[in-house]
């Protein structure tokens, strides 16, 4: 993997019934291949990955009634998608919102040929999920956030090379 990493910013963004928003996800040459995942991307010019992630989520999702709360988890991972290999420095931010409906008119093109949708999600419903979701782990680590609330110090996940 390259040294330089893309620097990403992720919003576990929780609603007032404690259920997170995913998006979900598609290999564009592929439809078949899915997953779903947390709003967020790339850091653009000089912005900070908080900016980046409230702009993300606004992008994304259309929400921007938003409480940004501590960086939960950072992670390192690196996958291939639309045709070349993605290598990346996370950081997932958690955040809440009273503001439940979305609308992702704020995509970008890429985003427009990947993103079949987004919803909310109950821990439990996402502990049962048989479908892929990032970053692994998602429903015990969302879990362990409602029931002992953030940790003190962001945890590091382990990578995730696909």
């Amino acid at each position: 993997m390259s040294a330089e990493k893309r620097k990403v910013a992720r919003v576990v963004l929780l609603d007032p019934d404690d259920r997170i928003l995913l998006l979900h996800g598609f290999e564009p040459d592929d439809p078949e291949t899915s997953w779903w995942f947390t709003p967020g991307g790339g850091l653009e010019d000089d912005e900070t990955r908080a900016e980046a992630a409230l702009r993300e989520l606004a992008e994304e999702t259309g929400i921007t009634d938003v409480a940004l709360g501590p960086v939960l988890w950072k992670r390192i991972c690196s996958f291939p998608f639309d045709g070349r290999r993605w290598d990346q420095d996370e950081w997932y931010f958690l955040a809440r919102t009273a503001q439940t409906a979305t609308d992702q008119k704020g995509l970008t093109e890429l985003e427009l040929r990947s993103v079949a949708g987004l919803r909310w999600w109950t821990s439990a419903e996402l502990l049962a999920a048989r479908e892929t979701v990032y970053p692994t782990r998602l429903g015990e680590l969302l879990r362990t956030l409602l029931d002992e609330g953030p940790p003190r110090d962001p945890l590091v996940l382990a990578p995730e090379i696909v």
